[in-house]
């Protein structure tokens, strides 16, 4: 069959590679073949730029204008570009425009407006509030308060020293004693606790070492994408993936300046969408990542009655408390009045700040008199209550900060004309008072404050709170309501198909908690929750050793989904203290208790990792062929459905990793011979030969099995061309008796079987044929 042309600006799918000084340039062109061979279009790099040296991921950049030494330089990067268009490959390049590492040494704009203050021509890049500092940065490095560590601060010349920090001092301070010294410096070094309350510079979520970049400043822009706009224009690279749009100051703004930059380039966003949120309509981009399909693909493969049923049995084993891991909603809602008390503390210093002072200068009558602790509670209260990220200025935050949200924020306050506060804030988001530069610093503020709010209350601590089910906490998932029907599914892909056909696609990311293959294993005890509790009983019998109920549930669950696996205990244990400092239950990664984190240890060698571990090891065996449906399921629903899938790297084989750092380690670039690579291999090579089948102008319609096990097969066609069928929740399938005669009606014409040649299927195809030899079927329409 004669390939059809494709269009090289649309990938028809990415391979993502995650590149670090131990896997630079040079490694990925060694794996270009390979990877050619699996059928994608494009290369997907992590960020390319200069970082931190020795920097595992590359998001800590130091320098925009110069690709990473590291990697290779730009020389590596170029022949790397060489390697892959001679095996019909392009690149596809992370960038990250929210933030920089704040590492003065490395980073010479941050070093250069340390040394100089705010006239320096790079003060104008950083996010940094001089006013609230009284003039100074203050830069959290300091291992313990002032009085204990000045004596470790050394003047070197016209450099001030701590440990392998180094700081420039401001021209003719060098000779001054340390204390005057150090008052005369535009900055001041700080016990590291004091970013919490005090940070005067905007960062990335609660991360003090990443400080945030003002891209919305035309000229800060330039400056720092000159060089991946280079490098576009010159063939190098062809499209972008846009780290963190939610931390802008401005994403409409940026994403139409981007797209003008790069000519239209295909651009997909790392916008983490929430259960029904659609895209912002007037962005000029491809699409988002690919975790809103993430979250679809999951929920066809997780039963919801069995859900429920597995619900109630981590509520008897663990006993949480409601809003400490027992309801979704209420442990939410806690854990983002925590983050705004402590983590975000000081970002709600500056919103409240910047609310007080627009409210007294304000004309408007109905903004005097509001009391700044009022002012903060409404705030607070207001952002507790968001379902989204933040609000977006193409979209009305009506939407967004609803008159609900604001009901409830109401009830926090005894006196009703205090109250009002909460009406002055909700109309200062809804921009109801104008457009002034006071009222949009303000709205600003509000939407930064609340997107990292949403992600740090949610993903890094709620998600490791509410435990029945480790596989629905994920990125952009709905754990309280997590399975999806194939109806639902069915009107997310159209609507994809219809109103972003070209947008990204994942199941596995370098960020996921758990890779595709390990949440594939734990949505099958959707479907047996009852054993799953007899394993557990038996397992803890004689008390488990666990610190609490709540991590034994996810350290039980956690090992299950693993699997068989080399260093499974030195990988489980760093997951589960990843695990429990997120939580911050009983430890955190600021306040951490060794006592119970040495208890967590014990517990691990001894019980999942231990003899006990071997029956949940047996247990899991048993159910392999159901795990395996679960995976290729979900993998060829991906690789098949409306979007640009991008397959992580090793994913194209059975891939069982665990949070970062454990699902960024290196991996093996080559065939295994695997039913899962046969899949991918297929899909892929498919999408490649047949693009207008998959592409902006394809469509896609649901098809149906008629029969009474009709509802575990869950079938599309793509343009009439290509048909995808795939089994769902097998092992409830395989407990009623199997397909007992259902049949899937093809649409007209002779389809080929692309995993197994030679068979061929029209009409009205029995599943029981249709799924003889594997769980998932690809079939291609045979030409007339």
């Amino acid at each position: 069959m004669t390939p059809e042309q494709r269009d090289p600006a649309v990938p028809t799918a990415t391979y993502r590679l995650q590149l670090q000084p131990g896997f630079p340039f040079g490694a990925a062109a060694d794996a270009v073949p390979y990877v050619a061979s699996l059928g994608v279009s494009h290369l997907h790099l992590s960020p390319v730029l200069e970082a931190v040296p020795g920097s595992p991921h590359g998001y800590d950049v130091v320098d925009h204008a110069r690709v990473r030494e590291e990697l290779g330089g730009e020389e590596g990067l170029r022949e790397l570009a060489r390697t892959a268009r001679e095996h019909g490959l392009g690149l596809i390049v992370d960038i990250v425009p929210n933030h920089m590492a704040m590492s003065p040494r490395h980073n010479r704009a941050l070093w250069e407006v340390l040394r100089e203050g705010p006239a320096s021509p790079y003060a104008r890049w950083f996010d940094i509030d001089w006013e609230a500092g009284g003039g100074q940065v203050l830069l959290p490095v300091l291992g313990g308060p002032f009085g204990e560590e000045a004596g470790r601060l050394e003047a070197d010349g016209d450099v001030l020293r701590y440990y392998d920090h180094a700081f420039p001092l401001r021209e003719g301070t060098a000779g001054l004693p340390l204390p005057r010294l150090l008052d005369a410096q535009w900055y001041r070094p700080a016990w590291w606790r004091l970013a919490r309350t005090e940070l005067n510079y905007r960062r990335f979520f609660s991360i003090s070492e990443l400080i945030g970049v003002r891209v919305e400043d035309p000229e800060v822009f330039d400056a720092t994408h000159g060089k991946i706009l280079e490098l576009l224009r010159e063939g190098v690279i062809d499209g972008l993936r846009v780290d963190h749009p939610d931390g802008l100051a401005d994403p409409d703004g940026y994403l139409r300046r981007l797209h003008q930059a790069t000519g239209g380039r295909w651009t997909v966003v790392e916008k983490i969408l929430s259960d029904g949120e659609p895209l912002p309509p007037s962005w000029p981009v491809a699409g988002t990542t690919g975790y809103d399909a993430l979250r679809h693909v999951d929920g066809l493969f997780t039963d919801p009655a069995g859900f429920g049923e597995l619900l109630g049995g981590y509520r008897r084993f663990a006993a949480p408390q409601t809003d400490r891991g027992g309801d979704w909603d209420a442990t939410v809602r806690r854990a983002a009045y925590k983050v705004l008390t402590h983590e975000l503390a000081t970002e709600v210093d500056r919103l409240t700040r910047v609310t007080s002072r627009l409210c007294a200068a304000a004309p408007e009558p109905a903004l005097r008199d509001r009391a700044p602790w009022a002012l903060r509670t409404a705030l607070q209260e207001l952002l507790v209550r968001l379902e989204v990220y933040r609000p977006y200025s193409s979209v009305d935050a009506a939407g967004v900060v609803t008159e609900e949200a604001a009901g409830g924020a109401r009830l926090a306050f005894a006196v009703p004309e205090e109250a009002g506060a909460v009406d002055v804030v909700r109309d200062l988001v809804l921009g109801r008072y104008g457009d002034g530069p006071e009222y949009v610093e303000f709205r600003t503020r509000f939407a930064q404050t609340a997107s990292a709010l949403r992600a740090k209350s949610v993903e890094d601590t709620a998600f490791y709170r509410y435990v029945p089910l480790l596989s629905v906490t994920e990125v952009g998932g709905n754990p309280g309501d997590p399975a999806v029907s194939p109806e639902r599914f069915h009107a997310y892909c159209a609507r994809v198909q219809r109103d972003w056909p070209s947008t990204g696609t994942v199941v596995s990311t370098h960020d996921t908690k758990r890779s595709a293959d390990v949440r594939a294993a734990l949505h099958v005890l959707t479907e047996c929750p009852e054993r799953w509790a007899d394993v557990l009983a038996e397992v803890t019998r004689g008390g488990g050793g666990a610190p609490d109920a709540q991590l034994a549930w996810a350290a039980w669950q956690t090992v299950f989904g693993l699997g068989p696996a080399q260093d499974a205990e030195e990988r489980v244990r760093g997951a589960l203290l990843k695990h429990v400092r997120e939580a911050g239950l009983y430890t955190s990664w600021t306040e951490q208790e060794p006592p119970y984190e040495e208890a967590v240890e014990r517990f691990v060698a001894e019980g999942p990792c231990g003899v006990p571990g071997e029956r949940v090891a047996a247990f899991r065996a048993s159910l392999e062929p159901h795990i395996r449906a679960n995976a290729w399921g979900a993998a060829l629903v991906h690789l098949t459905m409306p979007g640009v899938p991008d397959v992580y790297q090793g994913t194209e084989h059975e891939y069982r990793a665990l949070v970062d750092p454990d699902n960024r380690r290196t991996v093996r670039f080559g065939g295994d011979g695997s039913g899962k690579e046969a899949v991918t291999r297929a899909a892929l090579r498919l999408r490649a030969r047949r693009p207008a089948a998959f592409g902006d102008t394809a469509s896609y319609a649901p098809l149906t099995a008629e029969g009474p096990a009709a509802a575990h097969c869950l079938a599309f066609a793509r343009s009439g061309e290509v048909l995808t069928a795939v089994t769902r929740l097998s092992l409830r399938l395989a407990e009623a008796g199997g397909w007992r005669g259902t049949r899937l009606a093809l649409p007209a014409g002779r389809w080929a079987d692309v995993l197994e040649p030679g068979r061929e299927f029209g009409g009205h195809a029995p599943l029981e044929e249709l799924f003889e030899r594997s769980p998932v079927a690809l079939l291609e329409r045979i030409p007339d």
